[in-house]
């Protein structure tokens, strides 16, 4: 991807715990955005959070929870942020979970590889 000033970040919040199928919910996402060729994802690991029921998920408490939140991170064009969010929405219906889907205005810097990048 080129140096674009209008380019849309996309951010998906999910709980570690959603699964698809057999699979970690976060992982379909990344590899579904891989296949239709955006140009990158990021899944970050919240250390506390919580979301539309309001249940505090933190590594703080005795026991450690096993549903910490997750933002999936995609920077890329709006045509295909726009068309790969069809994609989650099936991946949420499908997995029956909650979440949050953004999207906000960036501008791209730079978008290189680096040398050993293969």
């Amino acid at each position: 991807m080129e140096n674009n000033p209008d380019a849309k970040l996309l951010r998906i919040f999910i709980g570690e715990s959603d699964k698809h199928g057999q699979h970690p919910l976060y992982e379909e996402i990344v590899f579904e955005a891989k296949k239709q060729g955006l140009s990158g994802a990021t899944v970050t690991r919240g250390i506390m959070g919580f979301g539309a029921n309001s249940k505090i998920h933190t590594t703080k408490l005795l026991e450690i929870s096993s549903d910490l939140p997750l933002v999936i991170e995609i920077v890329d064009k709006e045509e295909k942020i726009r068309e790969f969010i069809k994609s989650v929405d099936q991946l949420f219906e499908q997995s029956k979970s909650g979440g949050l889907i953004t999207i906000e205005k960036v501008e791209i810097i730079r978008y290189k590889a680096g040398k050993d990048s293969k």
